[in-house]
Formats: C-alpha cells, sequence, structure tokens
C-alpha cells in the first residue's frame, strides 16, 4: 500500500495533464457519435495500417531468426497481415461490414459461454455473469439481425462510446490526484 500512495503521489503534480486528456478524449467521442460512419470507416483504416505495419514487422523478424524452426509460421503470419492490412486500407467500408459481422459473432458465442458457464458453476455472484451473458447474446442478435445495415453504426457507435467512458476514467483519475493530501500530510 505504502509503494502504490508513493506512486500516486508521483502523479500528483501531473492531475491536470489527466483531466485534460480525458477532456481531449470525451471530445473525441462526442465526435465519433456524431459521425458514426466516418468514426467506423477511420477505425478500419487504423487497423489496416496497424495490420500492414505489423506484418511487415513480423516478417523483418522472420527472416532475423531464419535458422528457427518456426520461420515459415512467422513469414506466413506476417504475410497474411499484410494482405489483410492492404484489403483494410484498399476497402474500408468493406473491412467495416467484416468488423461489424465478428463483433456480432463475438458477441453471441460470448455470451452463450458466459450463460453457460454461470448455469452450469454457480459461483458466488453467478447472477452477474449470467446478466452480462443475456446482454451480450442480445447485443450480437440484434447487430447480426441488422447486417449489413448495422455495419454503417456499430463500430462508431461502440468507439464513441467508449472514448467517453474513457474520458470520464482519466478525468476521475485526475481528479483522485489532485484531492490527494500533501506528501507530508495523511
Amino acid at each position: 500500500m505504502t509503494e502504490l500512495r508513493h506512486a500516486l503521489m508521483g502523479l500528483r503534480g501531473s492531475w491536470l495533464w489527466f483531466v485534460l486528456l480525458g477532456l481531449a478524449l470525451i471530445v473525441l467521442g462526442f465526435i465519433a457519435l456524431s459521425a458514426l460512419w466516418v468514426a467506423g470507416l477511420a477505425t478500419a483504416l487504423a487497423i489496416g495500417a496497424l495490420m500492414l505495419v505489423g506484418g511487415v514487422a513480423e516478417i523483418v523478424g522472420a527472416f532475423w531468426s531464419r535458422g528457427w524452426s518456426g520461420f515459415f509460421l512467422h513469414l506466413l503470419s506476417g504475410v497474411l497481415s499484410i494482405v489483410v492490412g492492404l484489403l483494410f486500407l484498399r476497402a474500408p467500408a468493406d473491412a467495416v461490414l467484416a468488423l461489424t459481422l465478428l463483433l456480432a459473432c463475438l458477441l453471441m458465442v460470448g455470451g452463450i459461454f458466459k450463460i453457460v458457464a454461470a448455469l452450469t458453476y454457480r459461483f458466488a455472484a453467478w447472477g452477474w455473469p449470467l446478466v452480462s451473458g443475456v446482454l451480450d447474446l442480445i447485443l450480437g442478435v440484434l447487430i447480426w439481425l441488422e447486417w449489413p445495415a448495422s455495419g454503417l453504426w456499430v463500430i462508431g457507435l461502440f468507439l464513441g462510446i467508449s472514448l467517453l467512458f474513457r474520458g470520464v476514467n482519466w478525468i476521475g483519475l485526475g481528479m483522485a490526484l489532485r484531492a490527494l493530501p500533501p506528501s507530508g500530510a495523511d
């Protein structure tokens, strides 16, 4: 606990930067929520660029360790990342549709697993994972039933909501740091 308090005291002087970061994320969240389709396309382009860079890095890494038995696996993985990254960059609208469908599948399958685990094991507070699983399943089904039209707004909506909550989180951290007593007082 003493180490944590010491670390927090080191950050206390930067509380304003955390608040400003939170405000910037909230502004970006509102921008994303006001232009859901644009936010979705921007997400697809960012993912495409990251996959392209990651693929190049993986290919370089594979050649640096070409004596290793996993050379071809890493080479193939890097090439696949480059191809998918280029597809995302070439056709971001199609990428957003694919991401939306994958998100729907993830929510449905993950929701079913949570429901089954909660009902099977009945661990402490098992009702919360059950409710979470039901909500995930419902969200996944709703996105899937509206696909491909849901591809126009789902990724942007989720990104905007995430940015808003992350902004509030950073502001909360900054204000909590500000409220810490000076290092000599307890």
